[in-house]
């Protein structure tokens, strides 16, 4: 591991780099390790070389700089010359993600950019701007209110029914750098005011929406890759079995599955907005009124389920990579509608019990859940370290959390996700 700064020469290569970050995420090793299993050469950029992840030895060089900042763009501005040709890009997160479009033009000679106008990415990216979007269109989302100061919180908390979600409308450093947690899930008025006075300060403006009733299995995701023509070139559609934190987290466990109007919903929207790119857009089955409601769309990036697509031998994030450069696409590019499952065993243990303590799953239950794993989300026996690193480092920070106060809104397992 080096830093931008102690930089050495790069090897150079016949076949294109992919450059990944953030390598320390779970988007991104499993990103890196799809591209380095075709053979491709990868180059992770990570903020944290003690994170577990950059134990992996699949990368040919892994540069440790901030990824949540423009050091990142600074640092790839600084990798590019020296390797030789055009590299592929590949953002992981959201924050990554709005970083390289808004400074594609000081990176586009080094780098292959796989990403829609600006204006698009602005738009499915600000969740604030999205939302407004969806109710002009009349597409189907849960109520919504957007929270630009107090006085747009007080009327919402009087408006709204409750359960309801608070979250940002971007998550940026400042929300990264404050929480844990994707978004809070909120029961009163009164909850909702607090958690707005807390949370106001991490983010430009806040997103609170009625909460949509049923389990984590009525969250379904159809991950998409689209042409310069902004016509789908891949589709891929899963369904969460679980999730952690519980109820409003990342899937832990998800199986790929077939669901028609999430697929129709998902390209009539992609298209509508020309996105160029890796999409997906996240939908929930209201079990109150039979109906699919957006839940959010996330643009530009592989996901943590683009591994299990490949691992289904629908090769999403490889067809990125082969577009960008010009080459004959990937053969495997259709859903079979087989039976694969995806789990990250060590999220899906907190989330399993999670559910056992409140009455709502068996021990036989999760054991049965777990047929059909195709793939793990870290463990592989050619590359072993980040699986057993995860687990070690997770155990410790539990142990210093358990020495914590314990937050609010008492969390199960505060920060172990």
């Amino acid at each position: 591991m080096e830093s931008i700064s102690q930089l050495s020469a790069i090897q150079s290569e016949r076949t294109p780099y992919a450059v990944v970050f953030a390598l320390d995420g779970i988007n991104g090793i499993q990103t890196a390790r799809t591209l380095a299993k075709r053979g491709i050469p990868v180059i992770g950029l990570a903020s944290n070389p003690k994170h577990p992840f950059c134990r992996t030895k699949i990368c040919k060089k892994i540069i440790i700089t901030d990824t949540l900042d423009n050091k990142v763009i600074t640092a790839l501005e600084v990798l590019g010359p020296k390797l030789g040709q055009k590299a592929v890009l590949f953002p992981c997160n959201n924050i990554e993600v709005q970083l390289v479009s808004r400074n594609r033009e000081r990176l586009v000679n080094w780098y292959h950019i796989i990403l829609s106008d600006p204006e698009v990415d602005e738009l499915l990216m600000d969740k604030a701007s999205f939302y407004s979007y969806a109710q002009k269109e009349g597409l189907s989302i849960p109520r919504t209110f957007v929270l630009k100061d107090k006085l747009d919180a007080e009327q919402a908390a009087k408006e709204l029914s409750f359960p309801c979600i608070l979250k940002p409308s971007i998550r940026l450093i400042e929300w990264e750098q404050n929480s844990s947690l994707k978004a809070y899930k909120v029961f009163t008025a009164e909850e909702l005011l607090a958690l707005y006075n807390q949370c106001q300060k991490w983010s430009k403006d806040l997103i609170v929406q009625e909460w949509i009733e049923g389990p984590d299995s009525n969250i379904y995701t159809c991950y998409c890759y689209f042409g310069v023509d902004s016509e789908p070139l891949v589709t891929f559609v899963t369904r969460k079995l679980r999730q952690w934190p519980a109820e409003r987290g990342d899937g832990c466990l998800s199986e790929e599955c077939r669901n028609d109007e999430v697929l129709r919903e998902t390209v009539r929207l992609f298209k509508k907005v020309h996105l160029r790119g890796l999409g997906y857009l996240e939908l929930k089955l209201d079990s109150r009124t039979g109906k699919y409601l957006i839940v959010e769309p996330n643009i530009g990036r592989p996901s943590n389920k683009s591994a299990l697509a490949e691992a289904s031998g629908v090769e999403l994030v490889y067809t990125m990579y082969c577009d960008a450069l010009g080459w004959a696409l990937p053969g495997n590019r259709i859903q079979k509608y087989e039976t694969g499952k995806w789990i990250y065993l060590r999220r899906d243990l907190l989330s399993a019990f999670y559910y056992w303590r409140r009455g709502e799953l068996t021990l036989m239950d999760w054991c049965r859940s777990l047929r059909g794993i195709c793939l793990e989300a870290l463990f592989s026996w050619s590359d072993p370290a980040p699986f057993w690193y995860d687990l070690i480092f997770a155990f410790g920070k539990y142990i210093l959390q358990k020495k914590r106060r314990k937050d609010n809104f008492r969390e199960p397992f505060p920060g172990i996700l």
